[in-house]
């Protein structure tokens, strides 16, 4: 019998110092972070706040949302509340850890979607991974140095620490520009970024792209056209995305049955529902969720 168990959810107040919880912000050397929390990063976990880390050196592997990465020297991870990762090493990491809630920047910026200008925050594990190039592997570790020592010091400003974490995600989504094939207008940016919004929001009662179309006040050729040209998929398939993703989610929760996930995602019956997720992933629910947890 499979023994039940729950995903746990950790917040800001789990792991900050009394000093830190007024603004939430916790940074410091990932390696001091390790050695505090191993015993719960190793294992799936979600968190209620967002996560960065850039590492220096060291081997290993990260897993978010079920893709899995290679842990390599200045590379930077970044993920929102809700996401799903562990971590996996194989020798001695070195490396920055920033986790803060989503309201660290909302008084500041006056802007409560200010974070969802960087693609390392967009929620997608593979546009949150990203290889700081050579121009930035000297600049953001300073940076993240002088974050560490502003938020241990109880009597720095804490618009400081804002201020300091801000430069940093500006220079590195200038390094994710720099790999952009080519420039993409605003507007089509603003699009898809929408879509996204609207997906993750209504993805288990709106399932059609003509209908996704409408909210976005598009044709469905258009933004399927627009789809195909950003990320290189067709709307439909986006959807179908999240909806697997969430389906994933609630799997590795051992603590609800098939029934109760496919009644929670809106399918018809756990049938359709098994079928739709077979088709996609190859195996079943259950059989996901066995492979898992073994």
């Amino acid at each position: 019998m499979i023994q039940k168990k729950k995903i746990p959810v950790y917040s800001i107040h789990n792991l900050v110092q009394e000093s830190q919880r007024q603004t939430g912000l916790q940074a410091e050397y990932f390696s001091s972070y390790l050695e505090k929390h191993y015993e719960h990063l190793h294992q799936p976990h979600r968190h209620s706040f967002y996560h960065m880390v850039l590492f220096i050196s060291g081997k290993g592997r990260h897993t978010i949302d079920f893709d899995r990465f290679e842990v390599q020297p200045f590379q930077v991870y970044g993920m929102i509340p809700g996401q799903v990762h562990s971590w996996h090493f194989t020798s001695a990491i070195k490396g920055y850890v920033v986790n803060f809630p989503d309201h660290f920047f909302r008084d500041f910026l006056f802007n409560p979607y200010y974070l969802e200008r960087f693609s390392l925050f967009s929620g997608v594990s593979t546009e949150g991974v990203f290889r700081l190039p050579a121009r930035l592997r000297k600049k953001v570790p300073e940076l993240f140095e002088a974050l560490i020592e502003t938020a241990s010091d109880p009597d720095a400003p804490p618009d400081i620490s804002r201020v300091l974490l801000l430069q940093i995600l500006l220079l590195i989504n200038s390094g994710v520009a720099e790999y952009a094939s080519e420039s993409i207008p605003e507007q089509k940016k603003l699009i898809l970024y929408n879509l996204r919004r609207l997906i993750d929001t209504h993805y288990k009662s709106i399932r059609l792209p003509r209908d996704y179309a409408d909210l976005l006040y598009i044709t469905p050729n258009h933004l399927n056209a627009l789809c195909q040209d950003l990320v290189g998929q067709t709307a439909g398939e986006l959807i179908r995305s999240r909806v697997l993703l969430e389906a994933k989610r609630l799997l590795i929760n051992v603590n609800k049955t098939v029934t109760e996930i496919a009644y929670e995602l809106n399918f018809e019956d756990n049938a359709y529902f098994s079928r739709f997720f077979k088709k996609y992933e190859g195996v079943s629910p259950d059989e996901f969720r066995k492979q898992f947890i073994k």
